[in-house]
């Protein structure tokens, strides 16, 4: 089971999530999923890992559907400090936030805050 689904599971800002894909090889994997936060926002997060590579998109929506930040290593942006990592609040940041463990903690904390 890929990490971000056991740390989906743990979390306690998350109310409910669905996998919306998900694809494994000998090598790799690709993950999709929705997930219901307990404030009523949502969650959308793609993942590919492989042996070379981590692709990920981490999209946090509010209930009405307002971009609250994404993070993502699209290879764009590159005069950013963190290139290719990267948030987009809705201005492009940088991100010292890389995967989902990190992701979910500052989700965790903006939720406990609101």
């Amino acid at each position: 089971m890929p990490r971000t689904l056991e740390l989906l599971k743990k979390s306690p800002a998350v109310k409910a999530y669905e996998v919306l894909d998900f694809k494994q090889g000998k090598n790799f994997y690709f993950l999709k999923v929705k997930a219901e936060l307990v404030d009523g926002s949502e969650l959308y997060i793609r993942e590919f890992v492989s042996e070379n590579e981590f692709i990920y998109s981490y999209h946090w929506q509010d209930r009405n559907g307002n971009l609250r930040i994404r993070w993502d290593n699209a290879p764009h942006h590159k005069h950013i400090k963190t290139f290719p990592h990267h948030k987009h609040t809705p201005e492009v940041e940088e991100s010292e936030e890389i995967g989902f463990q990190d992701v979910i903690k500052v989700i965790e904390g903006k939720i406990k805050g609101d």
